[in-house]
């Protein structure tokens, strides 16, 4: 159904009624001219659409909508489920804060269902691995077990999806109990749980810790989500959920010669339209507040505090002990690690490396197409 200049028409869709502007449709053409049939890129700029671009004609047959542009005389066929899942017409998500579909929030009650699953199992199966990557997509982690127990084996752990993201530690650094540490990490001190290198931007994405040596007393490793230790702050108290979104914090590490690594983001991160993306909580490299105003300092402080005992809360960790040959996997934008303390007798070894979402989303999009069409 076309308006009457042309400018949009309404799909009808059961009870739904949903719009589309004729802009956005000549923007979105998969046609040979528009699109790359290689790699699906546009081959032309909005600048090249003309300016009053309307619909002059538009006809529904099955599943396929053909849409006539004026002034360019041009059809092009959509597909109308490729329609539905992209409609943009639809309620505004009103509360700050949300999350996107497909990610799911967690306590201790996550104990139960562990992202869990077999080295050498994913490493064979692209079915396994698929459901594996979409765990950790969904709940922010996951861990693996029955890897190889030899140095480096954790990079066998970054190829099943991605590339390793080499910093100043190295392309992996190691964890081990050390005499005058750069980092308490390499102590066998416990640590609060944290999401690594807020001091960075941007920030490694993902975090991958492998167990070479486990045979001290403690030191289990810890999990919590971040995305729901917010959801709690701002059903607790709005406001102080809103002024930790609202002012930057500053994080700082200075710890090796050569090296003074700085940033300057908000403890929780959002989207201009609310999306809660992304939270940076580590009390060891947070330096001085300094774009906190005078007036609202004090709430600053007190969401922080706040925030910290929502964390540290037992109700919202997961822990779990890892053994030579296993590993776990943060998405270090959401999902704080912790360890609690180990002592001096026996040993631990762990090698730790950082890298990316995007590859991970990535490598799991090519398998879920892969299966798709293999199912068709």
């Amino acid at each position: 159904m076309l308006n009457d200049d042309g400018g949009f028409l309404t799909l009808v869709n059961g009870d739904s009624r949903i719009r589309f502007h004729a802009i956005w449709l000549r923007d979105n053409a998969w046609d040979a001219a528009t699109r790359s049939a290689d790699n699906g890129q546009r081959l032309i700029a909005v600048r090249d659409i003309p300016q009053k671009t309307t619909i002059s004609a538009a006809r529904l047959i099955r599943e396929t909508l053909s849409v006539t542009f004026a002034p360019e005389d041009k059809t092009v066929d959509y597909d109308v489920a490729w329609l539905l899942q992209n409609a943009y017409d639809r309620k505004e998500n009103i509360s700050t804060g949300w999350t996107k579909s497909g990610v799911e929030t967690w306590d201790s009650g996550l104990m139960t269902r562990i992202p869990v699953a077999d080295f050498e199992t994913v490493s064979t199966d692209p079915f396994e691995l698929k459901n594996w990557l979409g765990q950790i997509a969904r709940f922010g982690f996951g861990k693996l077990l029955n890897g190889p127990v030899e140095d480096l084996a954790l990079m066998q752990v970054v190829d099943l999806f991605g590339y390793v993201r080499e910093t100043n530690y190295g392309r992996h650094f190691e964890v081990r109990t050390e005499v005058n540490p750069t980092n308490l990490a390499y102590t066998g001190l416990g640590l609060q749980a944290h999401t690594d290198n807020p001091y960075r931007d941007p920030v490694p994405t993902i975090q991958v810790l492998y167990c070479l040596e486990s045979s001290a007393a403690g030191g289990e490793n810890m999990v919590v989500d971040g995305f729901r230790a917010a959801e709690c702050l701002r059903a607790e108290n709005e406001d102080w959920f809103n002024v930790l979104a609202r002012y930057c914090a500053h994080f700082e590490y200075s710890g090796s010669d050569g090296v003074i690594l700085q940033s300057r983001r908000p403890m929780i991160e959002l989207a201009p339209d609310g999306e809660l993306i992304g939270l940076r909580f580590n009390n060891r490299s947070t330096a001085a507040l300094k774009d906190v105003p005078f007036d609202d300092l004090e709430t600053y402080y007190a969401a922080y505090r706040r925030l910290g005992e929502i964390i540290d809360d037992p109700a919202m960790e997961v822990s779990f002990r890892l053994e030579p040959g296993e590993s776990f996997l943060v998405d270090n934008r959401r999902v704080l690690h912790a360890r609690k303390g180990y002592s001096g007798a026996g040993k631990r070894w762990f090698q730790g490396c950082y890298a990316d979402m995007d590859s991970l989303h990535s490598k799991l999009a090519v398998l879920e197409t892969e299966q798709l069409v293999a199912t068709q």
